[in-house]
């Protein structure tokens, strides 16, 4: 017996074709991996390309000098970082500084008893209270002293035989409280040191040869306008107080001639503390030697 082999065209047909598109589709799949593997390898290597150029363009390894700020800057930071620097030197402590402290020379108790004394007659004017240079201590008040040097006045011109102690006193303050009440000074001038500058004018000009009390008011008064023009608080006095009509043609004469006799003892008296007390203590010893005159 035999066997039949039958083969179909169609099916034939059909399993080549079949065969050849599965090859052509495997190969087709192949061409395409290959496609794609290349174009990933090759887009691959252009993406390291372009990062590697870009990296290039960022990195500089050689970066140029920075350019300098403006002048408008640079100020501006100089004087912030000053300011920062004496905040921060204010915030230090300070380190104390140091006071040299005063120390008295050694003195004895009689100098020290004297310069207390001279300074407390500048602060009470109303009284004086003096150290001589033999440490005799000398005290008198203003009203004192007043009728000091209208005895000393009575006792120099004794040919004015009516003259008294308080007529040559009211000349004197007639002539204060007048300044007083025009306006010419603020206080009195009637003080302690002012009578001891007016003794000594007087002492000077006023001589025993005087016998007219219209005479003796014009040269004391011309003491006086001396006496307020050197020691007054004021600038400048008016004449019309001091200056009486018997007295008016001899009034400048007798000034000029004081004053070129009395002017270095008047700078003398101010200057010499010694100088000062002698005067003063002659000015009070006046007081005694009228208790003790026996002429008046």
């Amino acid at each position: 017996m035999g066997t039949v082999l039958s083969i179909s065209p169609a099916t034939k047909k059909g399993t080549i074709m079949d065969a050849e598109a599965a090859a052509n589709g495997v190969h087709k799949n192949e061409k395409s991996i290959k496609k794609h593997s290349m174009f990933v390898s090759l887009s691959w290597k252009k993406l390291v390309a372009n990062s590697a150029k870009k990296s290039a363009k960022k990195v500089n390894p050689n970066p140029p000098p920075p350019s300098d700020p403006p002048a408008s800057q640079v100020a501006l930071l100089n004087s912030e970082n000053t300011k920062k620097s004496h905040q921060a030197e204010e915030k230090k402590p300070k380190a104390p500084i140091p006071v040299p402290v005063p120390t008295v020379p050694p003195q004895n108790n009689d100098s020290l008893t004297q310069g207390i004394r001279l300074s407390s007659v500048q602060k009470q004017p109303s009284s004086l209270c003096l150290v001589s240079p033999r440490r005799v201590i000398i005290q008198a008040s203003t009203g004192e002293l007043l009728r000091c040097l209208g005895d000393f006045m009575c006792r120099r011109c004794y040919k004015l035989k009516e003259l008294t102690s308080g007529e040559v006193i009211l000349w004197f303050r007639n002539i204060d409280r007048t300044l007083l009440l025009q306006g010419w000074q603020d206080q009195g001038f009637i003080t302690p040191a002012n009578l001891v500058f007016v003794y000594l004018l007087c002492q000077d000009t006023v001589t025993d040869g005087i016998n007219n009390s219209n005479e003796l008011q014009g040269t004391f008064q011309t003491c006086l306008y001396l006496a307020y023009s050197y020691m007054g608080n004021e600038i400048s006095y008016p004449l019309k107080p001091f200056m009486i009509e018997s007295n008016r043609d001899v009034f400048w004469d007798l000034s000029l001639s004081i004053i070129d006799r009395m002017s270095a003892k008047m700078l003398l008296l101010n200057s010499d503390p010694h100088f000062f007390t002698e005067v003063f203590q002659d000015l009070k010893n006046q007081r005694e030697v009228s208790d003790s005159n026996l002429d008046r």
